[in-house]
């Protein structure tokens, strides 16, 4: 018979394994342009992606798993903020000095876990503006990450393809001499400043359109910057210092819940992974990027086994958008393609609201919790407030997260659940181009063509195609074959559906 004391000890290891359960830490894992059909869960054969391969064979992979919009500004808003980007203005892609997107104030999903007992971090890219009216480089970046939700951050404050290349840790570039300013525009400093034009002939990886203003370790970007010698990184080390920042936190802080938000660089341009993943693939730098993504995952992986800490973490694995090609750089994506798919069975990708925009990997793994298995339900990162906040009981504010629904028991792969039943894709949303699935349906508005290169997926929308057509997409997945005449009540019934939406403040 056990003692009382004995007793009272069980009991309460008892209730903190209960209450540790209760707050699993979490993990988003956003990789960054990687299509449906780009790792090997998802029918890639030409590249190897063992790690993301084994999070879908131990937890959930879902087939229409989608990100908010086919662009990384607007998606990354959303997934923070639970509420479609063309709600916002400001939230195309963001240029290099684009204030802070996200007002304090914001309703987000950090500052909602932070409110339940999580510590919270992002490392890795931001894309979503800092400071305001401006950056001030020398100075404090404020508002910031850390002025909605998160207690830490180690960013790429742009995308980096854009200018500056810096690391900006809480609320200051990191390493800056102050002797040696950083200076960020869009106009040339000189008329001698160095620039894809004036010295592409020094250039490590050449430029095919835009991308050829201020050169950094032999590759040119958008925008202009003088000074931070010492701040500045070398692209070959992105995933790296991420991966090391990342354990660093991880282990820090594992005795409470913690959220980290893990953005990837991989496999946006320029695509520069560290050398020992270059020729890695037949894919070119493309493929070695994804790689290096892959290991990026396991590594993380790994610290969350060497901390024991696995069978109470759930880990999201999702991307920002679907894939691209030729993107502004020479990097042989398209001449080393071969028969890889980087769409899967979509038509579209990167700047498109046809699937290949926006239906990409999404997998969710909670060893001991989620079964594994495969989902048909359309599950969103926009949801993924709602859901990880009905997760820890924190009640979502009327006036936040106005387009995040919760669809916990679907994103956890309980049986029976049901994801959304609806679902609006935009584009970078400046276009008006939008897409709406319900159930096997889907409406696409296309009032101006988009850029993505048929390429990618070798299929392509009609050049004749109205403004508004209708697919089915189990028989149709290419959306090749517009039923909108054949079926003109369901078409208004979508019209009018997407119309309301569209003018409505809010979906939640």
């Amino acid at each position: 018979m056990l003692s009382i004391r004995t007793f009272f000890i069980a009991a309460s290891l008892c209730l903190s394994a209960a209450f540790a359960a209760d707050k699993p830490n979490i993990i988003v894992i956003m990789a960054d342009d990687l299509g449906y059909g780009d790792v090997g869960c998802y029918g890639a054969t030409a590249v190897q992606t063992p790690n993301i391969d084994r999070l879908a064979k131990e937890g959930v992979r879902f087939t229409s798993g989608y990100c908010s919009a086919s662009t990384c500004t607007p998606t990354r808003f959303s997934l923070l903020t639970g509420t479609y980007a063309f709600r916002q203005k400001g939230t195309g892609i963001a240029p290099p000095a684009a204030p802070a997107i996200i007002q304090p104030g914001t309703v987000t999903l950090p500052a909602l876990l932070k409110k339940g007992g999580y510590k919270t971090a992002v490392i890795g890219k931001w894309h979503l503006g800092l400071g305001d009216p401006e950056p001030d480089w020398n100075g404090e970046l404020k508002p910031g990450p850390l002025e909605i939700g998160f207690d830490h951050c180690l960013l790429l404050p742009t995308t980096n393809d854009r200018v500056p290349q810096v690391y900006v840790e809480d609320h200051r570039v990191l390493n800056l001499d102050p002797k040696d300013p950083l200076w960020v525009g869009n106009q040339a400093p000189s008329e001698d400043h160095p620039t894809g034009i004036t010295h592409r002939d020094t250039l490590k990886m050449d430029w095919s359109h835009g991308h050829n203003q201020t050169i950094h370790n032999g590759i040119s970007r958008i925008g202009f910057y003088t000074g931070a010698s010492a701040a500045r990184f070398r692209d070959e080390d992105l995933a790296d210092r991420w991966v090391k920042a990342s354990d660093a936190w991880m282990e820090a802080n594992r005795e409470s819940p913690f959220f980290l938000y893990f953005a990837s660089h991989d496999i946006h341009v320029p695509r520069i992974p560290h050398e020992r993943f270059q020729g890695k693939t037949s894919l070119g730098l493309r493929g070695d990027s994804i790689v290096q993504l892959d290991w990026c995952v396991g590594e993380l992986m790994k610290t969350l086994d060497r901390l024991k800490l696995t069978e109470n973490t759930l880990i999201i694995f999702c991307s920002d958008n679907g894939p691209v090609l030729d993107d502004g750089y020479k990097d042989g994506a398209v001449e080393k393609l071969g028969d890889h798919q980087p769409a899967g069975p979509f038509s579209g990708g990167k700047y498109s609201v046809l699937e290949g925009g926006t239906r990409t990997p999404f997998i969710t793994r909670w060893r001991g919790r989620i079964q594994p298995g495969v989902s048909d339900e359309v599950v969103c990162t926009v949801d993924l407030a709602a859901s990880l906040a009905a997760l820890n009981d924190i009640a979502l504010p009327e006036t936040g997260c106005l387009d995040s629904l919760n669809i916990l028991p679907a994103i956890l792969g309980e049986a029976g659940a049901k994801g959304r039943d609806h679902l609006l894709q935009q584009d970078n949303g400046v276009s008006g181009n939008f897409g709406l699935r319900m159930g096997d349906w889907k409406l696409v508005r296309m009032k101006k063509k988009g850029k993505t290169q048929a390429v990618v997926t070798r299929k392509s929308r009609p050049e004749n195609a109205p403004v508004h057509a209708l697919y089915h997409l189990p028989d149709d997945p290419s959306e090749s074959k517009d039923l909108s005449a054949q079926h003109p009540e369901k078409t208004q019934q979508f019209i009018e559906r997407m119309d309301a939406i569209l003018s409505a403040e809010r979906t939640r």
